[in-house]
């Protein structure tokens, strides 16, 4: 994973008042609890007295107790109680859980991967969703892949006439024109990749090499918001939105929204939004079948595959990740 960046991780939805949730995300073991406030705390899911799980115990006001011997954490991983030291022993400061940062946008839930700041970058997001006129319905998938070829996938404008033959790749435009791309730096190491592509039958002619194809005029087609959040454009009024949450490093979890403008009346709106999550699903196991037998598990730069111009969104996040690692590295 790139550390130093804000991930998107669960939905808001998952993490319940009063019933602490555990789940492996990036590799680790983490419990997520809200307190008293509402407000969510991102911890390792272990209790640094005996190696429970955190996640099967409970939470009491602004703590989250121990099933074991009932030591209570708060949402700082400071311990405040130890029942068999009595209410009025100060608990050793050795007793501390690690937590994580943590914010609550967009109904998603994202963490903070990397060394602790005092100020922190913004949140990755797309700010073309923004419209309250936007509803949005997710669908949720367990792949058995890193997270990176996941990713790589949603870049991939070379495999839509072959993977999707059926479905949106109808029509067999196998040739791929450009694709031309802009990466957006924002803030931090905040980056955006829009992408512009065109594909087309094949009638013998050669493809459109990126630059020399025309200044794009509208909304990029693709966009990848690093880390981990991707969005299709498929009109003003309808887009895709999909997260690659990391769990390991062979497996992600991916949720998959469809936010529209289209329809509007609530029965009719949610009747919209579902077919529409289920025509996603269809489209998302197309790809899965294929994209789970990659070797290897996970994408680097120099891995030994044999790209072609079309790859070239596949290249530059290549780059792109590369460079954010190596720039961690630097900062420590």
């Amino acid at each position: 994973m790139i550390p130093n960046q804000w991930y998107a991780i669960l939905e808001s939805k998952e993490v319940k008042h009063r019933q602490p949730v555990g789940v492996t995300r990036m590799g680790e073991k983490l419990v997520l609890w809200r307190d008293s406030k509402g407000q969510v705390t991102c911890q390792s899911d272990l209790c640094p007295h005996r190696g429970v799980a955190l996640s099967a115990g409970k939470i009491l006001g602004d703590c989250i107790q121990c099933p074991f011997h009932g030591f209570e954490y708060d949402g700082s991983g400071n311990c405040h109680l130890i029942p068999a030291n009595g209410m009025k022993a100060v608990p050793p400061k050795v007793f501390h859980v690690n937590t994580y940062p943590v914010r609550e946008e967009h109904d998603l839930i994202y963490i903070w991967w990397g060394e602790p700041r005092t100020v922190y970058p913004d949140i990755p997001w797309f700010d073309s969703l923004n419209d309250h006129a936007f509803t949005h319905f997710t669908i949720r998938d367990h792949w058995e892949n890193h997270y990176s070829r996941s990713i790589e996938n949603q870049l991939d404008v070379v495999h839509v006439a072959f993977v999707h033959y059926n479905t949106i790749g109808r029509g067999n435009q196998t040739l791929v024109n450009g694709p031309r791309m802009k990466v957006e730096e924002k803030t931090g190491q905040s980056l955006i990749l829009n992408i512009w592509f065109d594909n087309d039958v094949d009638r013998g002619q050669l493809p459109i090499r990126a630059d020399k194809m025309p200044e794009p005029q509208s909304h990029p087609l693709l966009q990848f918001h690093f880390p981990n959040i991707w969005q299709n454009w498929l009109g003003d009024n309808l887009r895709i939105l999909i997260v690659f949450a990391p769990i390991d490093h062979e497996n992600t979890m991916m949720y998959i929204r469809q936010y529209q403008s289209i329809v509007k009346l609530p029965v009719l709106r949610e009747i919209f939004n579902y077919v529409g999550a289920v025509g996603n699903l269809i489209i998302e196991k197309q790809d899965k079948r294929v994209v789970v037998t990659q070797r290897p598990k996970r994408s680097e730069l120099r891995i030994g595959e044999k790209l072609i111009p079309g790859d070239g969104p596949i290249i530059e996040y290549r780059r792109r990740r590369e460079a954010l690692i190596a720039a961690s590295q630097k900062e420590k």
